[in-house]
């Protein structure tokens, strides 16, 4: 029971970025205690098994955000582990072909076979989580990768296939950081640029070094997400179709908001508007941007303007996308609602919320992706402040472990 306690007291510690001190310090608070009776060491022999809190359950559980029944639960039984990238891959260079060939003569037949596949996972992605997903783009990427290697092909086909193999690692690693598999996720974006690069293709090279920027921004790594970010961007060539600018500015933005960088946020949200207006102009877009339209650069700044808490600018911005929004992605559906709740928090209208709050609940139960359920998660926190509304202590309630 202790180690079970122990290892749940850890695990929500973690995900909330807490040392041990600060654990103590919140559970000592809490309890309204002053001078830190419990300490860093105390917390450390919780964790360890070593000693069980007992009196200190019901504040642990608060601070923790969960209900006692939670912190005391068994630990549930490890899943089979999900394959990884280094089961698939040789050591050392993964792109380098083999010398002594295995496979069959390779043709554009084959590619265009993958690239439809690719395309198939990408459409697949608009409606399933990484969760749902995560294998078979794993099993496709492996493929792909042996494809190249094994097989004997023209050096046209074999950039083409390094083309699709760039493509299939974009989307796969943002499969596996929905997943919640973040490192593995950067595995395969940083094989993917160099599979574009050996392929020539700066523009694809640039989407998928977006792609790992805002995984950067997003996980703590902010510094790194602004300089890759800002490296996709300068990186891409003056020839770089709009659209494909419009999204590394996106990404550019993204990076400088989530390092709590106002101006330079805005100012690349500014210049991709004006590098996605010129998308008319005959200049063809990859098919892989087939998503990206003005609606879309709406929601990242309508998310900009939350994060740098100007809700004010957010609501509006986020009732308008939301109004317009294909209710059938229901992932992105409940990520941007869970924008439009916290936007809603900051405007000092906790009842509305709340409410909003119960749909991104609900419509993220079933989802298996872990962006949605980390949004959930910052929601929850950000309503703690209005305990005393009546309708967000009944959703705090209702959803302790959430």
């Amino acid at each position: 029971m202790s180690s079970d306690i122990g290892a749940n007291i850890r695990r929500l510690r973690e995900e909330r970025g807490w040392s041990q001190a600060r654990l103590a310090h919140e559970v000592c608070r809490a309890a309204g205690l002053i001078g830190d009776p419990v300490g860093r060491q105390e917390v450390s022999r919780w964790e360890k098994g070593k000693r069980t809190p007992r009196e200190w359950l019901p504040c642990l559980a608060g601070v923790l955000g969960v209900s006692v029944e939670v912190l005391k639960a068994p630990k549930k039984p490890a899943e089979p582990p999900l394959p990884t990238l280094s089961d698939f891959l040789p050591e050392g260079d993964p792109l380098r072909p083999l010398k002594a060939r295995t496979g069959s003569r390779v043709g554009m037949g084959a590619v265009d076979a993958l690239r439809q596949r690719v395309h198939g996972l990408r459409l697949a992605d608009d409606v399933l989580a990484g969760g749902d997903l995560i294998r078979p783009a794993l099993r496709e990427l492996r493929s792909a990768v042996r494809l190249y290697r094994e097989g004997t092909h023209t050096s046209e086909v074999g950039r083409q296939l390094l083309r699709q193999i760039g493509e299939l690692a974009q989307i796969a690693g943002w499969i596996a950081s929905d997943a919640g598999r973040h490192e593995e996720a950067e595995r395969i974006y940083r094989l993917g640029i160099s599979a574009a690069r050996q392929a020539e293709d700066r523009t694809l090279a640039g989407n998928i070094a977006g792609s790992l920027a805002y995984q950067f921004s997003n996980t703590g790594r902010e510094a790194q997400g602004v300089a890759l970010a800002r490296a996709a961007l300068s990186d891409c060539g003056p020839d770089v179709p709009p659209k494909a600018r419009a999204l590394y500015l996106d990404r550019v933005a993204w990076a400088h908001t989530q390092a709590g960088e106002a101006q330079p946020a805005m100012r690349a949200l500014g210049e991709a508007s004006e590098a996605l207006a010129q998308d008319s102009e005959g200049l063809e877009s990859p098919a892989y941007l087939y998503w990206l339209d003005a609606g879309e650069l709406r929601v990242m700044e309508s998310r900009v303007y939350t994060e740098l808490r100007r809700p004010l600018r957010a609501v509006p911005l986020l009732r308008e996308v939301l109004g317009q929004y294909d209710a059938t992605r229901v992932r992105e559906m409940a990520l941007y609602l869970s924008w439009l709740a916290v936007a809603l928090a900051d405007a000092n209208e906790p009842e509305e919320a709340a409410e909003v709050t119960g749909r991104v609940i609900t419509l993220s139960s079933d989802i298996a992706s872990e962006r949605t359920a980390q949004r959930v998660r910052v929601i929850l926190r950000r309503l703690q402040g209005y305990m005393d509304v009546p309708d967000v202590a009944a959703l705090l309630a209702e959803h302790p472990a959430a």
